[in-house]
């Protein structure tokens, strides 16, 4: 079974499906490929670094690095806003992890409270297990009384794992085969995925593209027909845009012209009879903005009278 993709053509994953072996697979199919590494441990020198700018407006720092034993191209790529996210994250797990262990000590001071080391052993590692992302950074001792049958203190210390991402906080790597575009171009092939994932968040809660209740095939490919006409929709429309000058995300398109609103003014004429007056709010800046660059009327839907 393949793609249905031409040799050369270039795959673009997340690093859900980007096993070892889907790559393989791709290499000895001639496919190129890009993905969020499993493998690497996080780096980054901001000297060696290329400023980029997301359609969100963000700026993203690329550092390329050849991989001497792989031949890929490695792209550590820092942003601020994943290094918030990242230290809120890290900061959550290790409440957690330490919030678990204490639990374990305090059970060391009840008459009933597990004290053998195989049981409290077993529960450090169902903790370990749960918070592994904060366990990867503690060291656990436990101390046993003299008849070694009986825990009487644990205690842990905390040591940051080097490429982790408490110390590289934001950094995340692309690994890809492409060797010829540069940073700031691997950086943006990549981003089409990102923004693609965007889109269609966007588009199964607004068309309802999603949970797919059909059980007939062929409505099931209807379903998913639909789905990607409407992401071509939403592709063309953005190209138009980037070409004035607009490079923002479909999301903050659609919150600018949320706005813009569609107004019903009811009027009693004196014959008895009512005037309904339907038309478009006027649009604020931004929005006209959009419209110019699609070449669209300011108005739409246009002004609709009706008399009753």
């Amino acid at each position: 079974m393949g793609l249905g993709a031409t040799p050369g053509a270039t795959v673009v994953m997340d690093a859900g499906i980007a096993t070892e072996a889907n790559l393989v697979w791709l290499k000895q199919h001639g496919h190129h490929y890009m993905v969020v590494s499993r493998k690497h441990a996080r780096q980054f020198d901001p000297d060696q670094a290329t400023e980029v700018h997301t359609a969100g407006h963000e700026t993203i720092k690329v550092q390329r690095v050849q991989d001497p034993d792989s031949g890929e191209v490695l792209l550590y790529c820092y942003s601020p806003a994943r290094e918030d996210k990242d230290r809120a994250i890290d900061t959550k797990k290790a409440e957690r992890f330490e919030a678990a262990l204490q639990k374990l000590v305090a059970g060391l001071a009840k008459p009933r409270g597990t004290k053998h080391p195989d049981k409290i052993r077993e529960r450090i590692g169902r903790a370990k297990q749960r918070y592994a992302r904060a366990a990867q950074h503690y060291a656990i001792d436990i101390t046993l009384d003299e008849s070694g049958k009986a825990v009487t203190a644990i205690s842990w210390h905390k040591t940051p794992k080097p490429g982790s991402s408490i110390t590289h906080p934001g950094v995340y790597c692309l690994r890809t085969t492409l060797t010829e575009p540069t940073e700031t171009e691997l950086w943006r092939i990549y981003s089409m995925l990102t923004n693609l994932e965007a889109v269609f968040r966007s588009l199964k809660t607004d068309l309802g593209l999603r949970p797919i209740h059909h059980q007939i095939e062929r409505r099931v490919e209807a379903h998913l027909f639909l789905s990607v006409l409407a992401y071509y929709f939403v592709h063309t429309l953005r190209l138009q845009l980037k070409a004035q000058g607009i490079d923002d995300s479909w999301q903050t398109l659609r919150n600018s012209l949320s706005s813009q609103v569609r107004i019903t003014t009811t009027v009693q004429r004196r014959d008895g009879r009512t005037v309904h007056v339907r038309k478009a709010s006027r649009p604020e800046p931004a929005q006209q903005k959009i419209y110019t660059a699609l070449k669209l009327a300011a108005n739409p839907g246009g002004t609709r009278q009706t008399v009753i």
